[in-house]
């Protein structure tokens, strides 16, 4: 029997409620994992304010909201003994997963589209009142779904660095891939929160000639060149678009930026970030999550410079790999750590969420 306790949302403006759940343990192939670790996400801001449209999504209430985390196994499912690399996996082996689940035999998981998948599941969208209860990270466990995939994380890798491979980072690897980012690219990050600097650090490891960060706080700004960005924008220095275009331009020899990375999550932004690229820019779409969003643009402007807009959501799984293996790269190289210096407790979650809120931390994480 195990028990722990979840940190029970029911609905949005509401505070979130300790209790306790229990479970006697795992069915085959699924992975029991004891949560050592879960960030605050900003799809998990949304989904507390009620923007984020869970119940869209199939999910329903109350639920356990958390997914970007890192834990340790606690039981291992009848069949499971390998991570998705093949090492072996044991109790007490500390991994990371997608936090969506893939069927992999429907149309799309067989076309190597699993963000499509027609049977998609994950984190924070099951109900909390019913087993397995634990069906998120902000709780003592979580339920891994069998066939899920999962990667064991290196013991040079710390907890603080790896509970954000399988979100953040993973997701803006994906972007930058999609997006054919390479050497002498100009990138330009259109946020520094941790989406952000993420994207800073993994377009310079990609090969980007010049990176460069637009944000209004400025902590972030100095992040961001902490993270590799070799020029930073200041939102109140510089409030109008057309003046940070005009900057842009000159910083990129009149030409515009190739790759422009969306991790603001405001509508608005797409048009100006629009205006950021040069001729065949990569524009890569990836913090609006809400619904019923809308935003204007001259697609004249799209049309005429051949640019390409890619709307990337999740990741295909296997990225969390090569994640792992950007972080075991890196991690002396760039204040990575930094990226999770504000920590609470289980039973601070509601402070937690709102430090995380006024944006008084880059990245809170509730540590268990």
């Amino acid at each position: 029997m195990f028990t722990g306790r979840i940190a029970r949302f029911d609905a949005p403006g509401q505070p979130f409620t300790l209790t306790e759940a229990s479970l006697d343990g795992v069915g085959p192939g699924e992975i029991l994992i004891k949560v050592k670790r879960t960030n605050i996400c900003g799809s998990d801001l949304h989904a507390w304010h009620g923007t984020f449209n869970t119940r869209g999504l199939g999910g329903r209430l109350p639920t356990v909201l958390g997914h970007e985390m890192v834990g340790a196994i606690a039981q291992l499912g009848e069949g499971v003994t390998a991570d998705s690399d093949g090492h072996t996996l044991s109790e007490d082996d500390r991994v990371v997963f997608p936090y969506f689940f893939s069927c992999h035999r429907c149309y799309q998981c067989l076309r190597g589209h699993r963000t499509a998948c027609e049977n998609l599941s994950m984190a924070m969208l099951g109900q909390a009142d019913e087993p397995p209860y634990f069906v998120g990270g902000y709780a003592d466990y979580f339920v891994l779904p069998a066939g899920a995939v999962v990667y064991r994380v290196p013991d040079s890798l710390s907890d603080d660095l790896a509970s954000g491979a399988n979100c953040a980072l993973s997701q803006v690897m994906y972007g930058l891939e999609r997006a054919n980012q390479t050497f002498g690219d100009t990138v330009v990050v259109q946020g520094a929160g941790a989406l952000g600097l993420y994207a800073v650090a993994v377009a310079k490891a990609r090969g980007a000639s010049l990176v460069i960060a637009i944000d209004g706080v400025t902590e972030r700004l100095e992040l961001a060149t902490a993270f590799g960005a070799d020029h930073v924008i200041d939102l109140t220095e510089v409030p109008e678009a057309k003046d940070r275009a005009k900057l842009v331009r000159g910083l990129t020899s009149g030409r515009g930026a190739d790759v422009v990375v969306e991790v603001v999550g405001i509508p608005a932004a797409i048009n100006e970030g629009l205006n950021l690229l040069g001729l065949y820019g990569r524009y890569v779409e990836i913090g609006n999550i809400n619904f019923g969003k809308t935003v204007e643009f001259d697609p004249s402007r799209f049309v005429f410079s051949n640019k390409t807009m890619i709307g990337v959501s999740l990741y295909e799984p296997d990225v969390l790999s090569r994640a792992l293996q950007f972080l075991q790269e890196w991690q002396d190289k760039i204040p990575l750590s930094r990226l999770a210096a504000a920590t609470y407790s289980l039973e601070e979650i509601n402070d937690a969420f709102a430090a995380a809120q006024t944006k008084r931390d880059v990245r809170a994480s509730i540590v268990l």
